[in-house]
């Protein structure tokens, strides 16, 4: 027998051993389907593809936003976005939200442009359109932060009764995510599951303060972290930490209080223009429009734009005061 029919007939014998072990294989995997399918009778298929369906038509405008977004934007722009919503609390992933501002942009300005028939009017819509959701989540996370900063007093207060009680740290913690509602109850909880998960504590803590970018829960964080390293009386420390933070809020209160008069001229000086021109625009067109189509007119509101900035700029700073 020659070397090459030798060859062909091992290759054939593992060539068959191998499509053997593939069809034992497949008869077991056909055994188990058919036992599932006995098991799951056909009301169950049925409840299950109607959640299924549930579910895809709650995606459906979920995934238009994204395509939209991913269509027009980086990669890297998307990741930030992410954080932004994680830290507002808002459903959406970083796709979704830019495919809304576009789809707000490209849709307001078309829209109010045909309506109208007007560009300008559909420049200001689209402009709006792209400012509305940043302004959204820019509310969003300052509300929920202002919330979080306003538990965090009552948690160290907890965590440390529960300390005094001889509990653990994870313990004080779980308890403090059972009895104060959200935004801290997610975010303690989010941190246990981390530690659950095999995560160290100081890096499920570390994340906890990257997420919520509250300078409080910065200060606590660090404080428990160095007992952690130096030793000493946690519950003293919390305790000791929760009057500052109270006293903190305390002062920012007054301190808001003090400079809303500030704040709300720097609103009405920003949004004064603006209104006039939309109004004068609407009642008299041929007025306002010299301003918008004459060389020395274009100067002028580039003037009062970059003046408008520096103005509000100063305001800010002038009434922001660090505590």
């Amino acid at each position: 027998m020659s070397i090459t029919t030798i060859s062909i007939l091992t290759f054939l014998t593992v060539i068959l051993l191998f499509l053997g072990f593939h069809q034992l294989k497949a008869g077991e995997k056909k055994l188990i389907a058919n036992r599932m399918d006995y098991i799951f009778s056909d009301r169950m298929r049925g409840m299950l593809e109607k959640v299924k369906n549930r579910k895809n038509k709650n995606q459906n405008g979920h995934k238009v936003l994204e395509l939209a977004g991913r269509l027009f934007t980086a990669r890297k722009i998307a990741a930030k976005v992410d954080s932004e919503l994680a830290r507002a609390d808002i459903p959406l992933k970083g796709e979704e939200f830019l495919g809304l501002i576009l789809i707000l942009t490209v849709g307001g300005g078309l829209i109010f442009t045909l309506i109208t028939g007007s560009l300008m009017l559909g420049i200001i819509a689209a402009v709006l359109g792209a400012y509305l959701p940043y302004f959204t989540l820019r509310a969003a996370k300052s509300r929920r932060l202002a919330k979080f900063n306003g538990q965090i007093g009552d948690a160290l207060v907890i965590m440390a009764n529960s300390l005094r009680s001889g509990f653990s740290f994870l313990q004080a913690m779980d308890m403090v995510r059972k009895e104060i509602p959200d935004p801290i109850a997610k975010e303690f909880g989010t941190a246990l599951q981390e530690m659950t998960w095999g995560t160290r504590t100081e890096e499920a803590l570390n994340n906890m303060v990257a997420r919520v970018c509250s300078d409080d829960l910065e200060l606590v964080v660090t404080a428990v972290l160095i007992q952690r390293q130096v030793g000493g009386n946690l519950a003293e420390v919390l305790d000791n930490i929760a009057n500052t933070i109270r006293e903190r809020i305390r002062i920012k209160g007054e301190i808001r209080t003090l400079t809303a008069q500030g704040r709300i001229s720097g609103l009405i000086i920003g949004l004064l223009p603006i209104v006039l021109t939309i109004i004068i625009y609407i009642l008299n067109p041929g007025y306002i429009k010299l301003l918008f189509s004459s060389k020395a007119g274009i100067i002028m509101i580039c003037y009062a734009i970059m003046s408008q900035i520096v103005g509000l700029m100063i305001i800010k700073k002038i009434v922001q005061i660090t505590v």
